[in-house]
């Protein structure tokens, strides 16, 4: 080798050799067979962990969406034993005020009893404040306020209700339908000393569904009226004021600030966060163990790396002591055996990038893996990566790659000339 070639072309030398190393000794064949083994090892590792993160991402997000939809970011309660909050129009107009509060408005809550012909079952009922005039609280506010879900004024002074589909379908109801509400709160005692509940005949004004299994099974909504009515409440007195904020991840601080604004006691502010901490957890949780479980995959495929570029020296011994003795040097050897490492690693890794992103794309679309609603909170796979996600899974594939070079490439390069050639 002349003294005077540049790092450019020694470089361009090593990738030179690093190519005809990977290729197969017979003519037709671009590699060599345990080169491909090599290369699909890291492609199936790469798109093993695309497809089961977007999984995993998209099941946060998808939670994230259905829960936020029906529930408000920050919950104002007051202390006691039951569920009610005096003056809360004083309160929305403090919780309103605060810097990055969104929206706010009172929210009456009840567990009734619906009987229809001869079934029972308990329902969630939520009371919505329909003539407000400020943002709406939630997506569901905002629907049952446009009409989209109707909870319309009845001939005859009837009450309305809008009911879950999974509710409405275990009830064998539909719009129009009359159900017999029972309030399970503020009842009497009747003169023989049983209990004597409150019993109205509402009428099905509409039919919603969220996606979630468990809201659409056992969710329903009124007018915030006509739930203070059936619990005989005053007309200043709700079950709680919700709040939507400007970045729903930072619920918890806003906790904290709406909390200061009313001055504390008697008054418990809580977010959407803490009410669903544990699920959260538990998800995140699972996606960190899904993804160290199969970064072995990739682990593995580094192996094949590893035990590729093994097989490489002790076959091509004989050449390297050749290349030597014509003035090869001990970098140029080092760096030939770790291009071909990171040749099988960038390949194998925007490979499986490509081949997990397009089975991502194909199960989002068509909506391909179903799964039981009644386990798993929605009724399909929902897959979703972000930029992030991609960046941090090439990035452990490329480094992994690099890294299984280190051995075998070192081993190659303090191979002495004379002992190569005469290597048998």
């Amino acid at each position: 080798m002349s003294e005077r070639t540049t790092p450019t072309s020694r470089r361009r030398l090593a990738w030179i050799l690093a190519g005809r190393f990977l290729a197969s000794r017979k003519r037709g064949k671009l590699l060599s067979f345990i080169t491909w083994i090599a290369l699909g090892g890291v492609t199936v590792g790469v798109t093993a962990l695309v497809v089961v993160i977007g999984v995993m991402t998209g099941m946060q997000n998808e939670l994230r969406e259905k829960i936020l939809g029906s529930q408000p970011h920050v919950r104002v309660r007051q202390a006691g034993m039951s569920l009610r909050l005096d003056d809360w129009k004083r309160v929305v107009d403090v919780v309103e005020n605060v810097d990055g509060v969104v929206a706010a408005s009172a929210v009456g809550f009840t567990r009734v009893g619906l009987q229809a012909s001869d079934f029972v079952d308990v329902l969630d009922l939520y009371g919505v404040d329909l003539e407000g005039e400020g943002e709406p609280l939630t997506p569901m506010e905002d629907s049952l306020r446009s009409g989209r879900i109707a909870l319309p004024d009845l001939a005859g002074g009837a009450t309305p209700v809008a009911l879950g589909i999974g509710m409405a379908a275990r009830m064998n109801v539909l719009d129009g339908d009359t159900l017999t509400v029972i309030a399970l709160e503020n009842w009497d005692w009747g003169p023989n000393g049983d209990p004597v509940f409150r019993i109205e005949d509402w009428v099905v004004s509409g039919i919603f569904e969220t996606g979630m299994y468990d809201f659409d099974l056992r969710q329903g909504y009124a007018g915030l009226d006509d739930v203070q009515r059936l619990l005989k409440l005053d007309e200043t007195v709700a079950s709680f004021v919700g709040a939507r904020v400007e970045d729903p991840w930072e619920a918890d601080e806003m906790a904290d600030r709406v909390e200061e604004a009313l001055g504390g006691w008697p008054y418990i502010v809580d977010s959407w966060t803490t009410d669903n901490r544990q699920l959260f957890s538990a998800l995140k949780l699972e996606k960190l163990a899904m993804a160290l479980i199969l970064s072995l995959i990739v682990l593995v495929a580094a192996l094949n790396i590893v035990g590729t570029l093994i097989m490489v020296v002790v076959n091509r011994t004989k050449e390297i002591g050749i290349l030597k003795a014509m003035g090869l040097t001990r970098k140029d050897t080092l760096r030939a055996f770790m291009f071909q490492g990171l040749w099988i690693g960038v390949v194998g890794t925007f490979a499986g990038l490509g081949l997990g992103l397009t089975l991502a794309i194909l199960i989002e679309r068509y909506k391909l893996i179903p799964i039981p609603p009644d386990v798993y909170f929605v009724d399909r796979l929902p897959v979703e990566l972000s930029a992030g996600d991609i960046l941090w899974i090439a990035g452990v594939s490329l480094l992994i790659s690099v890294l299984a070079t280190i051995y075998p490439a070192r081993q190659a390069a303090a191979l002495e000339p004379i002992e190569a050639i005469r290597h048998e």
